[in-house]
């Protein structure tokens, strides 16, 4: 079954009461039961809940994984990730992720014992220059946050692979309709589902795929026990969201390359991330291990001065101020106060990631209101 009808059919029936075609909202807290232990499949609406398992089920196929488990947020389904390693325990993530990534890493699960460091993982050979005895995981984005950088997913793949590692992969700036890190050798698959997958500004959610049953199991295990549990309405929303995504990502991927062109050959910027340019140092690798190189892009003025990067955000008339991505609506945000800020300022700088980065997420909108957007903020500098 090819993308778009998974993305339509995968995981969901006529609700086989009424026959109705969208998957119901079942607004429930429990299910009665006939005898104790004796149900329908259901007992608790934490432990599961129809709209989810539909969910669930769906997200597994776009990720082609055996297993989805939703959460109540992305960094609900970080949170169950990390859950599964113990005291002691050394994680190796991408030096360029999203700040709320870096956070719960370290001002959460390092007071509980867990070790991070933080690497710079476009170039594999720094993976096994940070590897220890002691590591237990590897966390990449590809496109990294907010910096665009491409990572090889199958040659970090190996290196875990041979040393009994396990691989995440941070979907979210690809998405499923644009890269399926399981197919190179990924172990779990992590979306903020908040972003394209559901696609609206709507709901928050995150959600894990994978493969493995002794972590699924472990995961689901994790889901309930700790109960950060999506509810049905939100679960509804993103089923609703993902119907439109192959066609979504379509226009965002176009979009975001028109963008980028545009803001390349502008006097006034100096630099721009997207790995759709060809001079992009990833550029070629994107070419292989993803099927568009995505809708979000980021970028610096010419001489990195704050207060002028500011008065270009400050006057965007389509390009909406605020966090988040991924939605059919532009938007702009500034990393460095904003998702990036619990990362301290000279890590941040070492990454790379300057004061004066502007990341755009561009949405589905018609493309030349979009630059005539753009040109008309930028003249204001």
């Amino acid at each position: 079954m090819k993308f778009g009808t998974k993305a339509i059919h995968a995981g969901v029936q006529p609700d086989p009461t009424t026959g109705a075609i969208m998957t119901p909202i079942y607004q429930t807290s429990t299910y009665v039961q006939e005898s104790p232990g004796k149900h329908k499949g259901y007992e608790y609406a934490r432990t599961q809940n129809p709209t989810r398992d539909a969910l669930q089920a769906n997200l597994a196929a776009l990720e082609n994984g055996k297993h989805g488990i939703c959460y109540a947020s992305g960094l609900g389904a970080t949170d169950a990730i990390l859950k599964l390693f113990k005291p002691g325990d050394e994680i190796i993530a991408s030096s360029d992720l999203y700040g709320g990534t870096y956070r719960i890493m370290v001002r959460v699960f390092a007071e509980f014992g867990l070790t991070f460091k933080f690497v710079s993982l476009d170039n594999p050979a720094n993976l096994e220059a940070a590897l220890t005895d002691k590591t237990r995981l590897v966390w990449i984005e590809t496109p990294t946050n907010p910096l665009l950088r491409i990572v090889d997913i199958v040659a970090i793949a190996q290196i875990t692979q041979q040393r009994g590692i396990r691989l995440v992969v941070d979907n979210t700036f690809a998405s499923p309709y644009l890269q399926n890190p399981l197919n190179l050798g990924a172990d779990l698959v992590v979306h903020s589902v908040t972003k394209y997958i559901g696609g609206h500004s709507d709901t928050v959610m995150g959600a894990i795929v994978t493969n493995d049953d002794d972590m699924a199991a472990r995961l689901k295990f994790i889901q309930n026990a700790c109960g950060a549990v999506p509810g049905p309405q939100d679960c509804f929303l993103a089923l609703r969201g993902i119907k439109t995504l192959h066609v979504r990502m379509e226009r965002h991927c176009q979009n975001a390359q028109r963008v980028a062109e545009y803001l390349q050959q502008h006097p006034k910027v100096s630099q721009v991330y997207y790995p759709g340019l060809p001079d992009h140092p990833g550029h070629e690798l994107a070419k292989r291990q993803m099927r568009g190189f995505g809708g979000m892009a980021s970028f610096e003025l010419v001489g990195d001065s704050l207060p002028e990067a500011v008065r270009v955000m400050e006057s965007f008339e389509v390009f909406s101020l605020g966090e988040s991505l991924g939605g059919v609506e532009s938007l702009c945000t500034h990393p460095a106060s904003m998702t990036h800020a619990s990362i301290p300022k000279p890590e941040r700088e070492a990454n790379g990631l300057k004061d004066t980065l502007i990341r755009l997420s561009v949405g589905i909108e018609d493309v030349d209101d979009l630059i005539e957007d753009l040109e008309r903020a930028i003249a204001q500098i």
